[in-house]
């Protein structure tokens, strides 16, 4: 009886750690068949949120292109998750598993608990160097400068490119990193476009590439494709995307970030004419302090086919968009923003509580933790 009581104690004194702590817990161990070092590491983060849409949508959900944040005047979850991270020198693992509006949304295709895997991966080592590997699962997106982890973006929101392009991804993917770390290149196979499983249908796998260079310490170029379908057999329509930015912190307390995104897909099965869809964005930040930062940003959508933004409009999804937010880092690894952001397009496709509006103004407050 005392066994079992002192099991429990220490297994509850662990999850209030994990609960309290706003550390990282790390542990390391010997791996006693390969004679290396191991580390594992469990953390997480919380993103709670409200928002505020002047449009006021009848059915509560903002907008559907949009992916995070995206319920009207409620406090809500946008994405809760907890991972585990192993890594030795020749091999590691992640498993991270989510919930929230973000996993909700952006997952909806997705059956079952599928919708609850963030992440779920292995790793090898290819070489003596070990700057050459091989991870195979469920992987974060190759694509853009923006992930579903609120507190590492410049800005609250994602911008249009990165709520319209893969957040995850499901493959193999081989990497190279240059021995003084500036070059990093990656080649995919993939199941296809931001999907766990493959879609039914199609036998086609997807495969891309990325290259990013570092010519110093605080820029970043970077440009990624996608080569695949979104559509099964019968109707195959190729895709081929491509997207391109950079990040430069000019000064400890200035930077930018420039990206362009651009996609084509066959009009009808083995067409010779191709719709078109576009995407740039930029994004500036400055610091005030260490604690308190601010970032502006202006971007365009152009999907005058309706690819990946579907309307009844005839002339599709084109629209601008502006942001302004208003960062404070309470502590480290916690951070309270608010931000406000216009769209504006020239047609009808933004949802309202009456009919559709030119349109839409919002104010979003975050409150996010990582652990």
């Amino acid at each position: 009886m005392m066994r079992i009581l002192q099991f429990n104690i220490t297994y509850l004194y662990l999850f209030l750690s994990i609960l309290l702590t706003p550390y990282n817990i790390v542990a390391q161990e010997t791996d006693s068949i390969n004679n290396t070092k191991q580390t594992i590491k469990l953390s997480g983060f919380i993103d709670v949120f409200y928002a505020y849409d002047f449009n006021k949508p009848s059915t509560g959900v903002r907008q559907s292109f949009l992916y995070n944040h995206n319920r009207h005047n409620e406090f809500n979850l946008n994405l809760g998750l907890i991972q585990l991270a192993m890594e030795a020198p020749k091999y590691r693992a992640n498993l991270a598993l989510q919930t929230g509006v973000y996993a909700n949304d952006n997952y909806a295709a997705e059956p079952g608990v599928l919708k609850n895997i963030f992440e779920a991966n292995v790793g090898v080592s290819l070489n003596k160097k070990n700057n050459l590997w091989l991870d195979v699962g469920i992987l974060p997106s190759h694509i853009g400068f923006e992930s579903a982890i609120s507190s590492d973006n410049w800005t609250l929101t994602r911008s249009l490119l990165a709520e319209n392009s893969p957040y995850f991804e499901t493959g193999a993917k081989l990497t190279y990193t240059s021995e003084n770390k500036k070059w990093f290149v990656s080649g995919l196979v993939l199941n296809g476009w931001q999907c766990i499983q493959r879609l039914e249908g199609n036998s086609l796998l997807a495969v891309g590439h990325q290259l990013t260079y570092k010519p110093a310490p605080k820029i970043t170029i970077n440009s990624s494709s996608f080569i695949g379908t979104d559509t099964p057999d019968s109707t195959r329509q190729m895709r081929y995307f491509h997207d391109l930015y950079a990040v430069m912190e000019f000064t400890e307390r200035f930077g930018l970030i420039a990206g362009f995104d651009i996609g084509v897909q066959q009009k009808s099965k083995n067409s010779s004419e191709y719709n078109v869809w576009y995407s740039p964005a930029m994004i500036a930040r400055y610091k005030f302090t260490d604690t308190i930062s601010m970032a502006a940003r202006v971007e365009y959508y152009s999907d005058k086919e309706g690819v990946i933004i579907s309307t009844e409009n005839p002339n599709g999804f084109q629209t601008w968009a502006s942001s302004l937010n208003f960062d404070y880092h309470i502590m480290p690894n916690a951070v309270w923003r608010i931000e406000g952001r216009r769209l504006w397009s020239k047609d009808e496709v933004f949802s309202s509580d009456r009919k559709n509006s030119t349109q839409n103004y919002t104010i979003i407050s975050s409150l996010a933790l990582t652990f």
